[in-house]
């Protein structure tokens, strides 16, 4: 298996500045998207922090004996280290955070994801889109408990409320799990700029009808926008294909 990939981000109609952040590794071993919060400066150093600290803890450990899920685990406890650590030295961005969404593939048959906050992973297979991850967001665990319906969520004033980010001291957990991915499939990394715009069905449109990469990239933001593009827009797409033969 092989895989392709790209990445973009892109500010949005309303921001003035582009928070977001995200790492390809230049090998394909790992992917990162991170959306960071709290203010001009916070949000873009806590996402750019998060990214830095997940990137190099990877490759510094990557042939270290300890499990995958252990490793990408303590990779962001790492970026959660880092972002306090920085809020100590910079009161000004004490209340910035960042959510985080990362896929790492250390054995190509055994991929893993993890994430904290709203950040997601899709999976397109057989022209059908699942979501992956579960949003770390009060509108979330309120649908679960059937407090709203997920239509009621999209425009929930409480929507963007987070119950766990990076940088935060009461970050107990971080959701890590074995990825279900094979040949065939498409994986999709993104902020919320994306999904505050479009809906499963519109983002299972864009994957339909662009099967190369960068255009599906470029379909997706410019669709984001073309809905408002009322935040930071950040997207990675990965291709598993079969590798050509010898």
């Amino acid at each position: 298996m092989k895989l392709n990939f790209t990445g973009s981000s892109d500010p949005g109609l309303v921001r003035s500045s582009n928070q977001d952040a995200y790492y390809i590794d230049p090998e394909g071993r790992f992917f990162i998207v991170a959306d960071g919060m709290g203010g001009h400066a916070g949000g873009e150093e806590a996402s750019r922090i998060a990214t830095r600290e997940i990137q190099e803890f990877l490759v510094a450990n990557w042939n270290a004996a300890e499990p995958t899920a252990k490793l990408l685990e303590n990779s962001l406890w790492q970026a959660n280290k880092a972002i306090l650590q920085d809020q100590q030295q910079h009161p000004e961005r004490a209340d910035m955070g960042t959510t985080i969404v990362v896929v790492i593939f250390r054995s190509p048959d055994s991929p893993w994801c993890a994430h904290v906050g709203d950040s997601r992973l899709y999976r397109w297979r057989d022209a059908k889109l699942a979501q992956i991850t579960e949003d770390h967001t009060w509108v979330a665990r309120a649908i679960k408990t059937g407090e709203i319906t997920p239509e009621e969520a999209r425009s929930h004033p409480y929507r963007h409320v987070l119950s766990r980010c990076l940088g935060r001291e009461d970050l107990h957990q971080v959701d890590v799990q074995p990825l279900d991915a094979k040949v065939g499939d498409r994986l999709l990394l993104c902020s919320d700029g994306l999904t505050e715009e479009l809906d499963n069905h519109d983002i299972a449109n864009c994957l339909h009808n662009y099967p190369l990469l960068e255009k599906t990239s470029f379909a997706l933001i410019e669709a984001a926008k073309e809905q408002g593009g009322h935040d930071n827009i950040t997207i990675v797409i990965v291709s598993l294909e079969e590798n050509a033969p010898e």
